[in-house]
């Protein structure tokens, strides 16, 4: 027979921080032997009349940094719910305005083959 002792009910008080709702136009992801290093970026021009010499662009970012293993959970979990999204709304495909874009940047020299990247000056 086992006893077990039994606590007695304790209250405890829990504070949550939400965070800031942040959409993101980019990542990089990259790795040292410990940890994966994803860096979302949120690039939003701006209009300042101050400066006069160029555009003004906006940068945050919200870097997470996860191990290998829980990184692999993260693709894998990922990749799940892409495939419930898909099939409950159809595939996701590369809007027509990006390959578009890609397409101009290309045949101006401006990217490689099979690269894309971020236009922010149009």
């Amino acid at each position: 027979m086992i006893k077990v002792k039994q606590m007695e009910d304790k209250r405890v008080n829990l504070s949550i921080s939400d965070g800031n709702e942040f959409f993101a136009h980019e990542v990089s992801i990259n790795f040292n032997p410990t940890q994966f290093i994803m860096d979302f970026k949120c690039i939003t021009p701006r209009v300042d009349p101050r400066v006069r010499d160029g555009p003004t662009l906006a940068l945050k970012h919200n870097v997470i940094l996860t191990d290998p293993y829980h990184t692999k959970r993260i693709a894998e979990l990922l990749n799940e719910v892409v495939k419930r999204y898909e099939k409950e709304f159809g595939r996701i495909e590369k809007p027509k305005s990006i390959e578009l874009l890609e397409k101009k940047a290309k045949s101006e020299g401006k990217i490689e083959e099979d690269r894309s990247i971020p236009v922010y000056f149009g």
